[in-house]
């Protein structure tokens, strides 16, 4: 089989596809030929280029991000199976690989609600399938199950500006909201501008502005500091899906095939949602002096330093906004900032540990593993190993 894959290769979704796609190809003991196209240069050729181009290196399979305006339906008289990954808009004429839009925006804003959060915002696109559809799930849930009335939403950008950095109207927009405030990004692209313009603004990431991307991309998500929650999707499995149909769709040409639904599979914590929202003011001001010195070794009689009030009320207080003890926030935020410091920086673990106040590298190695699931050594690999290092 002789796939053409047309994406946007500067994101980890066509290679998680390609990784299901080629898991088909070894079960069905069907090798798949893969030749990689840049969306730029089809709309350079045009689509009538690219089916010729297809027929001279003897496709069978076209996956593609198509333009609303592009006849698709050319490859199928020309004899080749086509697909489009959604872009801007899906297609009748051809099966699309799309998502559940809306289940996806349904979790982020219950995963929102459930961080404590009062208020609302949606960063992405205008008039694009997959923006909409997620944005209408996050807004029914949020109106629908948690009665929220208003939703701060910013979509004054169109697709073609994905790498158009002037964000002078975002800047104006983030100026404008509530705070603190949850915001869903469409997908993780945008969850890194509005993270990375909030920085240059000293808007505080997750203080002020808590933000949920999704795809989780690994790369794109922990390339910031502090990294990007997001949602996973299970887009192996579509890859995988896509391949069995796409096989049947080439040997029996009177099928049509049908849409390949990713799911979302979980929303995967990052220190971009790092501490609970409240409007409690003594919680606060305790998850903030928290939050701010969790590269140092504080204890929790240094929180009941900040507040006003007695030991006993302020850790009622703090379990009843938390669902945790003091001790526990203070223990699972240092270590995912220690978790952030093996990914960002090449320096030994002990030396991260002595910046943090823990001579004892057992010790900090002992509890990161109890909450990790892995040595700090072990989770520097694997995420080096994500990043094709």
């Amino acid at each position: 089989m002789r796939l053409l894959i047309i994406s946007d290769f500067t994101e980890q979704f066509p290679y998680r596809l390609l990784r299901g796609i080629m898991a088909w190809s070894r079960r069905s003991e069907q090798p798949w030929v893969v030749c990689k196209m840049p969306p730029s240069y089809k709309r350079k050729i045009g689509i009538k280029g690219v089916v010729r181009w297809a027929q001279n290196w003897r496709a069978n399979v076209v996956i593609g991000q198509f333009d609303p305006g592009d006849d698709v339906s050319l490859f199928r008289k020309n004899g080749i199976v086509a697909i489009a990954q959604d872009y801007i808009s899906k297609f009748d004429e051809i099966p699309n690989i799309t998502a559940d839009y809306e289940l996806t925006g349904s979790m982020v804003a219950a995963r929102l609600c459930g961080h404590g959060f009062k208020n609302f915002g949606f960063f992405g696109y205008e008039s694009v399938c997959w923006s909409d559809g997620r944005r209408k799930g996050y807004e029914d849930m949020l109106r629908g199950q948690f009665h929220v009335n208003s939703i701060h939403v910013f979509v004054d950008r169109q697709l073609s500006s994905m790498w158009n950095y002037d964000t002078a109207d975002l800047q104006q927009w983030l100026l404008s909201l509530p705070k603190p405030i949850g915001i869903f990004a469409c997908d993780d692209n945008q969850a890194e501008i509005l993270l990375e313009t909030c920085q240059a603004m000293g808007i505080n990431v997750p203080l002020d502005v808590a933000i949920i991307g999704v795809d989780n991309d690994e790369v794109t998500c922990n390339l910031t500091v502090p990294a990007i929650t997001s949602v996973n999707m299970d887009i192996e499995k579509a890859g995988y899906e896509v391949a069995e149909m796409a096989t049947r769709m080439v040997e029996d040409p009177t099928y049509p095939g049908q849409d390949i639904v990713i799911r979302p599979i979980a929303i995967i914590g990052r220190g971009s949602t790092g501490i609970m929202a409240t409007k409690d003011p003594v919680v606060a001001e305790a998850l903030r002096y928290i939050y701010q010195n969790r590269s140092r070794k504080i204890q929790v009689s240094d929180v009941i330093k900040q507040v006003p009030v007695s030991r006993r009320l302020l850790e009622q207080r703090f379990k009843d906004v938390t669902g945790s003890s003091i001790y526990t926030v203070i223990s699972n935020l240092r270590m995912d900032y220690f978790a952030q410091q093996l990914v960002s920086s090449s320096d030994t673990v002990s030396e991260i540990a002595a910046r943090m106040d823990e001579p004892d590298t057992k010790s900090i190695s002992r509890r990161f593993r109890a909450l990790k699931g892995c040595t700090p050594t072990e989770y520097r690999k694997q995420d080096l190993r994500k990043l094709g290092v």
